[in-house]
């Protein structure tokens, strides 16, 4: 009973529109004091959630992605992606897609991947005859691979939280990465013929050559952190330091278009970004411990293990779970609420951590680009300067990419870890 009064206290709360910090630490005061247990413990616990080397990657790595977009490589990414990609139909918006996938590589955010490409790309898809509201919806369908491909901030919180080694999960967000980003160019191709959307003439060689070297920055940065840990040199934070030092030269040194001033502004920005993360993953430390404490995990699953033993048939309500709490939270949050839940279940039924996590952070991710929460829909819609049911209505066909995507990678879970037990071996978390 005690357990069922503080999660209905945790919903009651989040439902009144208090932050997700304050209702997870007042749930939590709450059962200490009715379990008579010292409050000392939640300090304890938060001090431990924080109190780590791998969890300094997070603070880091958004630093690098903010330094990398501070050096204005956004241009130079457009039109190594136009140089691949635009002759393909649906030229601008294939290359949309494609340049989500580099930027991914810099940023590890689906907002940053929205705001940034978006605020290029939306104008010059309506100026050469786009829909804006198509336009709209490719942005953030496409940004969506942002914190799937390395380096990945949630994967570096799902990591911390689930006790998984965070080398192995930004490996595996590698193949999944190019998997959605294939589909949604396909699906993009056939809409792309469909409505007549033109296309560009096919890059000459030389084109190519010169477009991949000046986006060679770009394409660098994701290369220093994977090949890094691919081949022993760094850790995950390490490999984070060593990016953060990489935008520090390009942007101080090579294109010396970040002085003191806009170095100021993104230490500010990073360490308010940081701190926030940071005071959810301690507070929500101290929730987790009271589920597992109360067993919520091993109930969740013996009440599944009464339906159904497939580890398929328990990814799919997994699913369909986190695409629901996707709908109504931010996908940071969910995620730093439901792993240290979730993950014991999912592993209880035979199902890879990692495995689990790159679902886990994708499907969320979704729900960033679905109503009513719907982040990603709100600054497109800013950008293209649509109402926003139009955007709404622009987003219903990219879910068919978007979940065709999920059944992909869930169905088929080499596509996550291939990568990892090849570099790491199959037996380590």
């Amino acid at each position: 009973m005690l357990t069922v009064m503080i999660i209905g206290l945790l919903v009651l709360l989040l439902l009144t529109g208090l932050p997700l910090v304050f209702a997870m630490g007042t749930a939590s005061v709450v059962y200490l004091m009715f379990a008579d247990i010292s409050l000392s413990m939640m300090t304890q616990r938060m001090t431990t959630a924080v109190d780590s080397f791998l969890i300094l990657a997070i603070p880091f790595f958004y630093l690098a992605g903010e330094l990398m977009n501070a050096c204005k490589l956004t241009d130079k990414i457009v039109a190594m992606a136009r140089a691949f990609v635009g002759h393909i139909h649906g030229g601008l918006a294939q290359v949309n897609i494609f340049a989500s996938m580099i930027f991914a590589g810099m940023s590890g955010s689906a907002t940053a991947d929205t705001a940034a490409l978006g605020s290029v790309l939306i104008p010059a898809m309506k100026k050469e005859g786009y829909d804006a509201s198509f336009s709209a919806a490719v942005t953030v369908a496409s940004a969506m691979v942002g914190p799937i491909i390395p380096p990945s901030i949630g994967m570096v919180i799902y990591g911390a939280l689930a006790d998984v080694s965070i080398g192995r999960l930004l490996l595996a967000g590698i193949l999944p990465g190019f998997t959605i980003i294939l589909v949604q160019m396909i699906f993009t191709w056939f809409l792309a013929r469909r409505r007549g959307y033109p296309r560009y003439p096919r890059a000459s060689m030389p084109e190519l050559a010169r477009a991949t070297w000046r986006g060679s920055p770009a394409i660098l940065f994701p290369v220093i952190i994977v090949g890094g840990i691919l081949s022993g040199v760094f850790t995950p934070t390490e490999a984070a330091a060593a990016a953060i030092l990489y935008g520090l030269v390009l942007g101080l040194l090579v294109y010396r278009n970040v002085g003191l001033a806009e170095l100021w502004e993104t230490l500010m920005k990073v360490s308010w970004g940081s701190i926030r993360v940071l005071i959810i993953i301690a507070v929500a430390s101290s929730f987790s411990w009271i589920m597992i404490r109360e067993q919520v995990p091993q109930g969740i699953a013996s009440f599944l293990s009464t339906f159904t033993d497939s580890p398929n048939v328990i990814l799919a309500v997994m699913v369909a779970l986190l695409f629901l709490v996707g709908l109504f939270m931010i996908a940071s949050s969910a995620e730093i609420v439901l792993t240290p839940i979730l993950v014991p279940v999912v592993v209880s039924f035979g199902v890879d951590p990692v495995h689990f996590g790159v679902l886990m952070i994708f499907v969320l991710i979704i729900g960033g680009g679905t109503p009513p929460v719907g982040v990603l829909l709100f600054i497109a819609q800013d950008i293209a300067e649509i109402p926003f049911s139009s955007m709404v209505r622009a987003m219903l066909p990219y879910y068919i990419p978007l979940f065709g995507a999920v059944v992909l990678i869930a169905a088929f879970p080499q596509l996550s870890l291939w990568i990892p037990n090849m570099v790491f071996g199959s037996g380590v978390r």
